[in-house]
């Protein structure tokens, strides 16, 4: 009975100490459980953490390579301001350097908790600044129409201190911001690491607690739970490897863009270059050119005069006339190109123009050409010079003949269209007019169109063309504010398009020019006094004998600064000024401008081979202007419409 009590005791203690014992391991297990959950929150929050620092490194470094970006294209657009002088390229680039300026105060912002970064978007800024500085003084160089001085700086500026200076701080700022993001992953990574320590030290403490099976299956379930976790971990390796490859091929095709686009800008530049060194060129030499063609002309008429003109003499006078005529004909192309030669336009419909043209086009090309004239312009104008633009599409009707060989069909199409900036060649966004002239011809190679607007260049065969045909078109339509594009395969034909912006505002007054033809029955003056300034000597003399023959007392003047001494050393009143546009030292409307005092009743009367600048300053306006070479028919219609335009005198009113 004892025994079987002291058994029963004993199962009662073990009883008691294996329950006391399944306490003590439910807390412990509890307890280790716990400390697994908090261990594992806490890595958690580490890599939550680490992830975020991540995603703003990120952030920062994609904001640095889209400032980068951003100064890149406003300088590029700087450039295409130079070239066109466009106003509205101008506030483009502004707009862009001004977006560049914000970014890096973003920049700033985003690093504000890292003291290192700052002194860096400090630097950036003060770098930013003086490069801004620079760029500035280029952008108001082509404002105020100094594109030579424009062009030049811009060239220096892209090796400039300053540029480098700020490529070197924004390359030193992604490297460091990437430095800063691999410390920060290293750091995440140690802890996730400390954390997986901890996890399991506690893992194995439980296991000598809990049974076999409950070990068994924690050991399942931390084998599972590690298993997320690398899966996870690998999931955001493969994102973050795909974001970084991504920004990596956004940022390349970016630059190879930029590269492509810079390549075709700085060709772009170099063949404007050339065009306007040879446009001033050619407006130089047809200056000199008109010049020498008035002493020929004028000494041919007098010589007519004074011949009594056998028919073997007025033979070889007449051939010498027509050669001096063709002559002018070619400066006038010449002008055209070179951008020099005064413009009247007026608003006009392009499809009455073509229109009025038919017949003289049909008789040009002959009757195996067909021409079909086609016109969906909905009435659209533009302000354009109506014989500038005769000529244009008269030229472009004539290379269209001769590329089909005298027998085909000639379109010309006039219509209407709204283009995009730059989407045919620099043209600014706006609503064009368009003159389309397309032929069945031989077409051309992009090598050719590369060429076509070159004065001189011809694919024509010697002795069949000049090469200024389209120089002149290209000339007269840049001069007008449009463009031109040619689309053309060899043995598909050519379609050339000129575009003309659309005019809907008043039309202004422009300067006079004689027209010889429209006083040739009037009455013309005669024994006037009249003060002539002319710089060339040769021009001088014969438009001195020319004004002598129609029966004009000429008073010469070879300098144009001594012209107030002769007008003092001669006591006489001067019925009109005839002074040349352009001369050393002083133009022919800074001259009437100062002699006006002496002369307040003189009628004036310029004449120019070349009006250059001094025409497009508005010298001219409301001026009676003869182009040289001129006959004596044409300068005595001119002096009778100077004479009949001048200022009425007042009246001298006697004292009461």
């Amino acid at each position: 009975m004892s025994d079987r009590g002291g058994s029963r005791i004993a199962q009662l203690l073990h009883a008691h100490w294996r329950a006391i014992m399944l306490v003590v391991v439910a807390t412990l297990g509890a307890g280790v459980f716990v400390a697994v959950i908090v261990t594992l929150g806490n890595a958690n929050r580490q890599r939550d953490r680490a992830l975020d620092l991540q995603s703003h490194s990120f952030e920062v470094m994609l904001r640095t390579r889209a400032l980068a970006e951003t100064m890149a294209r406003a300088e590029a657009t700087l450039g295409r301001y130079v070239i066109s002088a466009d106003k509205r390229i101008g506030q483009q680039y502004s707009d862009e350097w001004l977006q560049a300026g914000q970014q890096i105060e973003r920049l700033a912002t985003l690093t504000r908790d890292t003291p290192q970064q700052n002194r860096r978007v400090d630097a950036l800024r003060a770098a930013y600044q003086s490069r801004g500085a620079e760029l500035s003084v280029i952008a108001l160089s082509t404002r105020y129409k100094k594109n030579g001085q424009a062009l030049s700086r811009y060239y220096a500026a892209r090796d400039a201190a300053a540029l480098r200076r700020t490529s070197a701080l924004l390359e030193s700022f992604l490297e460091s911001e990437r430095t800063l993001l691999e410390r920060r992953a290293a750091e995440a990574q140690a802890t996730v690491t400390s954390s997986n320590r901890a996890a399991a030290v506690l893992a194995g403490f439980g296991a000598a607690i809990v049974l076999g099976a409950i070990l068994l299956g924690w050991l399942t379930v931390r084998a599972q739970t590690a298993r997320a976790i690398a899966a996870a971990d690998a999931e955001d390796e493969r994102e973050r490897a795909e974001l970084l490859q991504e920004a990596v091929r956004t940022t390349t095709e970016d630059l190879e863009a930029e590269a492509r686009e810079r390549a075709a800008a700085e060709a772009k530049l170099r063949h404007m270059q050339t065009l306007d060194a040879v446009g001033q060129l050619t407006g130089g030499i047809a200056h000199d050119f008109n010049n020498m063609l008035a002493v020929v002309i004028g000494g041919i008429e007098l010589a007519r005069r004074h011949s009594g003109e056998p028919a073997e003499v007025a033979r070889h006078l007449d051939s010498a006339s027509e050669g001096a005529e063709r002559a002018a004909a070619l400066t006038r192309r010449l002008l055209s190109f070179a951008r020099a030669e005064a413009l009247q336009p007026e608003a006009v419909e392009a499809a009455s123009i073509i229109a009025d043209m038919t017949d003289l086009i049909d008789r040009t090309l002959g009757d195996l050409v067909t021409v079909d004239v086609r016109d969906v312009s909905d009435g659209w104008r533009v302000f354009v010079d109506r014989h500038g633009l005769e000529n244009a599409v008269l030229n472009l009707a004539v290379n269209a003949r001769d590329a089909m060989d005298g027998r085909g069909l000639l379109m010309i199409t006039t219509g209407h269209t709204t283009l995009a900036e730059h989407e045919v060649d620099h043209c600014s966004a706006g609503d064009y007019a368009t003159i389309a002239v397309s032929d069945t011809g031989c077409g051309m190679s992009a090598a050719v169109i590369a060429r076509v607007f070159e004065p001189f260049f011809t694919t024509k065969p010697i002795g069949k063309g000049t090469g200024l045909g389209l120089s002149q078109i290209f000339g007269f339509v840049q001069q007008s504010g449009g463009v031109v594009g040619i689309d053309s395969e060899p043995g598909a034909g050519c379609t050339v398009t000129l575009y003309l912006p659309r005019h809907t505002g008043v039309v202004t007054s422009q300067a006079a020019e004689a027209d010889p033809a429209a006083v040739s029955d009037a009455h013309h003056a005669a024994n006037l006094d009249i003060l002539v300034v002319e710089d060339d000597p040769r021009v001088l003399a014969a438009t001195v004998g020319a004004l002598q023959a129609l029966g004009h007392r000429p008073v010469a003047c070879g300098d144009p600064l001594r012209v107030e001494s002769v007008v003092d050393a001669h006591d006489r009143r001067f019925d009109l000024i005839l002074s040349d546009v352009l001369m050393p030292g002083r133009t022919g409307p800074e001259l009437v401008a100062d002699l006006a005092p002496r002369l307040p009743d003189a009628a004036v009367l310029f004449v120019t081979g070349y009006a250059g600048e001094a025409g497009e300053q508005g010298g001219l306006a409301g001026r009676q202007v003869l182009r040289k070479p001129f006959t004596m028919a044409a300068l005595s219609g001119a002096i009778d419409t100077a004479i009949a335009a001048r200022p009425t005198p007042e009246p001298v009113r006697s004292a009461a």
